[in-house]
């Protein structure tokens, strides 16, 4: 994708407020191009239904709080107040059924009870939330600001605790039940998205989730010290170490890590820097992408041709060095499962709200 339509199709331009533009770094639906609309419409195409559930097929058909709130968050992006409604209306019918304003993670149509378990995943509740911020700015609806508040008060009140190693620090669990007891507390680092964290605290009022923003930086840059960022780590008072009974490869889920903190401005951030090495062969080879990684040896265990994931190899690397023009990103490819193709639209607006000098020549 060249230049000129990669940067309409990430449909975003740095914060700012000015005539013809809303606030937040959005375009106006009016300034995006046939492009940029072609790319949103493929996602939606793929992974929307028409009720506004976001599916993902390789995992069972399941909508996850993940995918409504990645979803809301894209239609602010591209300005589609339809689809962002009809995602969230799916959410709120579907999801919200806890009580507490946070959503049950995960939805199976396929199953006689579709929501068999009512605990929350944060990340998907941060997502959300951060959603339901834009898209009250965006489409100029109060009500949804309301309903952040609520969803971040949740949050805080129920998924953030004291660490176990120094409880002057406050960790960002990954859901209300489950991940703590009396000698650990299990962290998943790519929960973390700093930026999504400090909007949602700045427009509700819920400064505990900046405050556990700034932790959490400083806990991946820890981590990172020693080896790559893996899946999950359990705390404890001896410290942080992979947790047990959960991934300890640096897979999937880590990989969120670096694009989350590219886009909230750090790409030289230890937890990004960490990981270039390991991507740099694929990059200049043309080699399947790292998607599962020994920590410690860095050897690859798994790899994809999916070019979401090449997207998200390709914006980091080029993030984490300097003097760099252009990056390799691909085009968008909507034939891709819903991950790779949801972090491939990611790393698109990451590259031109932060790091412009990655957008592909």
């Amino acid at each position: 994708m060249k230049r000129r339509h990669f940067l309409a199709a990430a449909s975003v331009a740095p914060f700012f407020h000015g005539s013809g533009s809303s606030a937040q770094g959005y375009l106006n639906t009016t300034d995006l191009s046939v492009t940029a609309r072609s790319v949103w419409e493929s996602w939606k195409g793929a992974y929307m239904q028409t009720d506004g559930r976001v599916v993902d097929a390789l995992q069972q058909g399941a909508s996850h709080s993940e995918g409504q709130g990645y979803g809301a968050l894209l239609a602010t992006e591209f300005g589609d107040e339809m689809a962002f409604r009809q995602m969230v209306d799916w959410a709120e019918m579907n999801l919200s059924i806890r009580g507490d304003g946070l959503l049950a993670w995960r939805y199976l149509s396929n199953q006689p009870t579709p929501v068999p378990d009512l605990n929350n995943a944060s990340d998907g509740d941060l997502f959300y939330a951060w959603a339901l911020v834009r898209g009250s700015t965006r489409f100029g609806d109060r009500r949804l600001l309301t309903r952040a508040i609520t969803t971040a008060q949740a949050l805080a009140e129920k998924c953030i605790v004291p660490s176990l190693a120094n409880r002057d620090i406050s960790v960002f669990i990954p859901g209300a039940q489950g991940f703590v007891s009396a000698d650990r507390i299990v962290f998943n680092p790519s929960y973390i998205m700093p930026r999504a964290m400090r909007e949602v605290a700045s427009a509700t009022g819920v400064v505990q989730l900046a405050n556990a923003a700034q932790h959490a930086e400083t806990m991946l840059a820890q981590l990172a010290e020693r080896a790559l960022v893996p899946d999950w780590v359990q705390i404890t008072s001896n410290g942080m170490a992979g947790a047990e009974g959960f991934s300890t490869v640096a897979g999937y889920e880590a990989m969120r890590v670096p694009l989350y903190l590219i886009w909230s401005g750090q790409p030289r951030h230890p937890a990004v820097t960490r990981i270039t090495r390991v991507y740099a062969n694929s990059l200049n080879t043309g080699a399947p992408v790292p998607t599962k990684i020994d920590t410690v040896s860095e050897e690859v265990l798994e790899a994809s041709i999916d070019p979401g994931y090449r997207s998200l190899a390709a914006l980091v690397s080029c993030a984490a060095m300097s003097g760099q023009a252009g990056s390799s990103m691909p085009s968008f490819d909507p034939s891709q499962p819903y991950y790779p193709a949801t972090l491939h639209m990611f790393a698109m607006i990451a590259a031109n709200q932060v790091v412009p000098e990655c957008v592909p020549i």
